[in-house]
C-alpha cells in the first residue's frame, strides 16, 4: 500500500468512525431505556438486556456497534450501570425474588423489608413496601400468619415507578414466610444464692440489651457459666427484663456448646421433626425392579478419612472401541436419594428447609436423618445400593464425547480415603485395604490424567490457598490445626464430580427441562479496577476496563508463583470473585470455565442436587419418582431460599472455627506468633496466623507513634509522618493480648515486620487518615475480616 493510499483509508475510516458516532442514541438515552425496560420487568434480572438488545431498539448496525460496545465499557467504568449475570443494570437494583427481612414500619404504620443481605458496594440498601396480590398493603394471603417486624421471608418484588428520595423503591408480596423463631437469645447463666440468677448475652447485636434477670425456678438444668438458650418473658421499665431458661448448650469449655452458638444464632434447623423421623424409619430397601444391575462392576468409594457417608462411587476402564483409541469409559454413581424422598412429603419438606447439610469439627447438622444419609443411600462396601449413574466416554485427550444416565443397583467394590487410594497407586497395596489394584485404581488415575489434560487446556481459576482442619481431642477441645496435603485422589474425585455435574446440566437443557444451575458471575468492572490497581502497585500491568478470563487469571497467578507476592496476589484475586449460587438463568460457572454447570453429585447433602435428580428421572424416563417439571417461578424461589443456607451454612461454620480457635489460644495470652497481615482497614490491621490459620485484629492505635492513612488500592495503612506501610500479605510477628472466645475474636499487638515498608505519606485519593488514639485496658475490639470463597 502506498503512503497516499493508506491516508486515504485513514480518512474512510475516520468517515466510517464518525458515521458509527453520529447513529448512537446519547449515554442519556441508553441509560432511560436500561431503566425503562428493568421497570417493565419488575426490576428482574431474568430478562437479558446487553448490547445486542440496546442495539436492536436502536437499529444500531454495522460499526456503530463497536461504538455502542465502547460506550457501554465507559458507562460501566463510570458505575451508571452494572453487568450482573451478563446483563445491564442501573446500578443497587434487586432481582425478582428475594430474601428480606421484615424491619420495622413507615410513617402511615405500613411493613417495611430490606434484602437480608446487601453489598454497600451497589449504594444505599433499598427498602421494600409489603403488598398483597390485590395491592393492599400488609395483608396476608389467606392461610398465611400476618407478617410482623422480626419475620423473614420470599418475596416478589416489583421497582416502583418515579420512588420520591427516602421511599421505598420497590413493592414486595410475600411468597412464603418462614418459620419464625422463638423471641430467644444465647447468653452465659450467672447463678445467683436464692435461686434464678441472670443472664449475660453474648451474641453482638444483643449485648447492648444489657443482662436479664431469671427468678427462681426459671433457671431450670442451668448451672452456673453454662451457655443457654433463654425466652424473653417480659420487658419492664424498672429493673431487668425478665427471662426463662429454655435449653442448656452446656459448659463454655464444650466444644458442643460453641458450635450451637453458631446453629442458634443463624436460626440453623438442627432437630428433625417427629414425622420427618417416622417417614425415614419407614423406609426400606429398594429392590432391583426396573434398574439396571451394575453390581458386578467393581465401583469404589474415595473419600475422607472421617467421612460418615459415602454418597459417590467412580470407575473407568480403557474404551474398547477402535475409534476411540486411548479413550476411557467413566461411571460416576450417586446415592438415589430420590427413591426414598418423595416430592411434598415430610421428609422433603424438612430438606427444602434446611438447603443444605451443615459441617462442624465435632458435629454434622445432616439435610437428612441418618436412616437415609448413613444407612440407605451410603453406598456401603458389599451392599446393594440403588444409584443414579452417569456414564461418560471421553477421548484420550480427556474432552467428553458422549454420556448417558441410568437408574441402577450397585455393590460398592472397596472403601478408600483419599489417603490409602494416593497410597495404593504410589506404593501399592497396605495391610488395611487390599483392593484389585491394577484392575480398579490403575484405570481411575489413567483417566484422570485425561481429564486433567482437559481441564488445564479449559482454564479454570486455579488459587493456591491452603484449607485447614481443626482436630479434635476426645473432650472436644481443639488438639491440633493441620493443613492436608492435596493429593492426586482429591484431584481425581474432583474431575470425575465435575464432569458429571456437567453432562447433568446438558442432558437436561437437551430435554428442554427446567432445573436448577449452579452458577459464578465474573467479577464486577468495580473490583477489577481495584485489582488492577493493586497489581500496580507491585508493578504488574492490568489494562483499566479489560475483561479478564479464567485463564487469564491464572498467567498472574503463575507470574507471582514462588515470589514474596504469591501469598497477597492469591488473597487478593480471590476477593476479585464473585460469590457462587443456584439460579434458574444460566450465566455459567466463572471459575470453573464451564458454559452450563449443574449440582448432581451429592444429593445426600443439597437440595439442589435432588431437584437435579428428579428432573433427570423425568426428563429421561428413568422411573415414576421423579417429580413432575416446575414453573421457573417456583425453581427460581428455591433457589434463592438454598443459596442463602448455603452462605448461612458458611458463616456458621466459620464463625465456629473461629470461636474454637480462639478458645484454644486463650490461655495463650502474651505469647508471640508468626503471621501475615490479612486485611486492613481504617481501624487497623488484620493478621492471620501461620500455626492455626486464625485471625485477629491489631487496633491502629497500637501500630505506633503516627498518624496511618488506609490506601485501599494497595490494601495498606501508611504512616503519614513515618511513612511506613503494612499492606497485605506482609510477614509480621505479633503478641496476643486479647481473646474473647465466645466472640471467635482475637486482638494482637505488633512485635515487627519481617521486610517494613516505606510509602510516600502524602495522602492520596482514597485513602482516609487515621489518628493514633489511647485505648483504656482491656478495651476490645472484636471486627473480623469476612472472606467467603466464591
Amino acid at each position: 500500500m502506498t503512503r497516499s493510499a493508506g491516508k486515504e483509508s485513514g480518512q474512510d475510516i475516520s468517515k466510517a468512525a464518525h458515521a458509527a458516532h453520529e447513529a448512537l442514541p446519547s449515554r442519556a438515552d441508553i441509560l432511560a431505556f436500561i431503566a425503562r425496560e428493568r421497570e417493565s420487568l419488575g426490576g428482574r434480572a431474568q430478562g437479558k438486556i446487553g448490547k445486542r438488545e440496546i442495539a436492536r431498539a436502536f437499529n444500531i448496525k454495522g460499526a456503530a456497534r463497536i461504538a455502542l460496545k465502547r460506550m457501554l465499557k465507559e458507562l460501566e467504568a463510570e458505575g451508571a450501570v452494572e453487568r450482573r449475570h451478563k446483563s445491564l443494570h442501573k446500578p443497587g437494583l434487586l432481582p425478582s425474588i428475594v430474601l428480606a427481612d421484615v424491619i420495622g414500619r413507615d410513617r402511615d404504620g405500613d411493613l417495611l423489608a430490606a434484602p437480608a443481605e446487601w453489598d454497600d458496594a451497589q449504594g444505599p440498601e433499598p427498602k421494600i413496601l409489603l403488598m398483597t396480590k390485590g395491592g393492599t398493603k400488609a395483608m396476608p394471603k389467606p392461610g398465611m400468619p400476618a407478617p410482623a417486624p422480626g419475620d423473614r421471608a420470599l418475596m416478589r418484588v416489583e421497582l416502583v415507578r418515579d420512588a420520591e428520595p427516602g421511599e421505598p423503591a420497590y413493592t414486595g408480596r410475600i411468597i412464603k414466610l418462614l418459620p419464625r423463631a422463638k423471641t430467644q437469645l444465647l447468653g452465659i447463666f450467672r447463678a445467683s444464692m436464692g435461686g434464678g440468677g441472670r443472664i449475660v448475652p453474648i451474641e453482638k447485636k444483643n449485648v447492648n440489651r444489657g443482662e436479664l434477670c431469671v427468678g427462681p425456678g426459671d433457671e431450670g438444668a442451668a448451672r452456673d457459666g453454662d451457655l443457654v438458650a433463654v425466652e424473653i418473658l417480659r420487658m419492664s421499665r424498672l429493673g431487668l427484663p425478665a427471662a426463662k431458661v429454655r435449653e442448656r448448650l452446656g459448659a463454655l469449655d464444650s466444644e458442643k456448646a460453641i458450635s450451637l452458638i453458631a446453629i442458634h444464632s443463624h436460626r440453623i434447623p438442627h432437630v428433625f421433626r417427629p414425622d420427618a423421623i417416622a417417614e425415614a424409619e419407614r423406609a426400606r430397601p429398594v429392590s432391583l425392579a426396573h434398574r439396571e444391575d451394575w453390581r458386578d462392576i467393581p465401583l469404589i468409594t474415595i473419600d475422607p478419612e472421617d467421612a460418615k457417608d459415602h454418597d459417590d462411587a467412580v470407575h473407568a476402564e480403557p474404551d474398547p472401541d477402535p475409534a476411540n483409541s486411548g479413550g476411557y469409559i467413566l461411571r460416576v454413581a450417586i446415592a438415589d436419594v430420590a427413591a426414598y424422598v418423595t416430592p411434598g412429603g415430610t421428609l422433603d419438606k424438612e430438606a427444602r428447609d434446611r438447603g443444605n447439610s451443615v459441617y462442624f469439627p465435632d458435629r454434622v447438622v445432616p439435610m437428612l436423618p441418618e436412616r437415609i444419609s448413613n444407612d440407605f443411600c451410603s453406598l456401603c462396601p458389599g451392599e446393594d445400593r440403588p444409584a443414579l449413574a452417569a456414564r461418560i466416554v471421553v477421548a484420550a485427550d480427556g474432552h467428553k464425547l458422549r454420556h448417558s444416565f441410568h437408574r441402577v443397583m450397585m455393590r460398592s467394590a472397596a472403601k478408600l480415603s483419599y489417603r490409602q487410594a494416593q497410597a495404593l497407586i504410589d506404593h501399592g497395596a497396605d495391610a488395611e485395604t487390599v483392593p484389585p489394584h491394577a484392575s480398579v485404581l490403575v484405570p481411575l488415575y489413567e483417566a484422570y490424567f485425561a481429564l486433567k489434560t482437559a481441564r488445564d487446556k479449559r482454564g479454570p481459576l486455579d488459587l493456591d490457598l491452603p484449607e485447614r482442619k481443626i482436630i479434635l481431642d476426645e473432650k472436644g477441645a481443639v488438639k491440633s490445626v493441620v493443613t492436608p496435603p492435596r493429593l492426586d485422589s482429591h484431584r481425581l474425585i474432583e474431575e470425575f464430580m465435575i464432569l458429571a455435574n456437567v453432562a447433568a446440566a446438558e442432558a437436561l437443557e437437551a430435554k428442554n427441562q427446567a432445573f436448577v444451575y449452579r452458577v459464578h458471575d465474573e467479577p464486577s468492572l468495580e473490583k477489577l479496577n481495584n485489582l488492577g490497581e493493586f497489581l500496580a502497585s507491585i508493578g504488574i500491568k492490568l489494562g483499566k476496563g479489560q475483561v479478564l478470563r479464567a485463564a487469564q487469571f491464572n498467567v498472574i497467578l503463575a507470574r507471582v508463583k514462588g515470589t514474596d507476592n504469591e501469598h497477597i496476589v492469591n488473597e487478593v484475586v480471590l476477593r476479585t470473585q464473585a460469590q457462587a449460587e443456584y439460579a434458574v438463568e444460566n450465566y455459567g460457572h466463572f471459575g470453573l470455565n464451564l458454559r452450563r454447570y449443574a449440582h448432581f453429585t451429592s444429593p445426600i447433602r443439597r437440595y439442589a442436587d435432588l431437584i437435579v435428580h428428579r428432573a433427570l428421572i423425568d426428563a429421561l424416563h428413568l422411573g415414576p419418582d421423579g417429580a413432575a417439571p416446575m414453573a421457573n417461578g417456583e425453581l427460581a424461589e428455591i433457589a434463592a431460599a438454598i443459596s442463602a443456607a448455603e452462605r448461612r451454612a458458611m458463616a456458621a461454620e466459620r464463625e465456629t472455627s473461629e470461636r474454637l480457635i480462639a478458645a484454644h489460644l486463650a490461655d495463650r495470652i502474651g505469647a508471640a506468633f508468626k503471621g501475615r497481615i490479612s486485611g486492613a482497614s481504617s481501624a487497623g490491621l488484620f493478621v492471620k496466623l501461620d500455626e492455626t490459620g486464625a485471625d485477629g485484629f491489631i487496633p491502629a492505635a497500637m501500630l505506633g507513634d503516627d498518624y496511618f492513612q488506609h490506601d485501599p488500592a494497595r490494601h495498606a495503612l501508611i504512616g503519614s509522618r513515618t511513612g511506613q506501610m503494612h499492606r497485605l500479605g506482609d510477614v509480621v510477628t505479633v503478641r496476643l493480648v486479647e481473646a474473647a472466645p465466645l466472640a471467635g475474636a482475637l486482638r494482637f499487638e505488633l512485635l515487627r515486620e519481617s521486610a517494613p515498608r516505606q510509602a510516600r505519606p502524602s495522602p492520596a485519593k482514597g485513602k482516609r487518615a487515621v489518628r493514633r488514639g489511647i485505648r483504656a485496658p482491656g478495651e476490645f475490639t472484636g471486627a473480623r475480616l469476612s472472606r467467603d470463597k466464591a
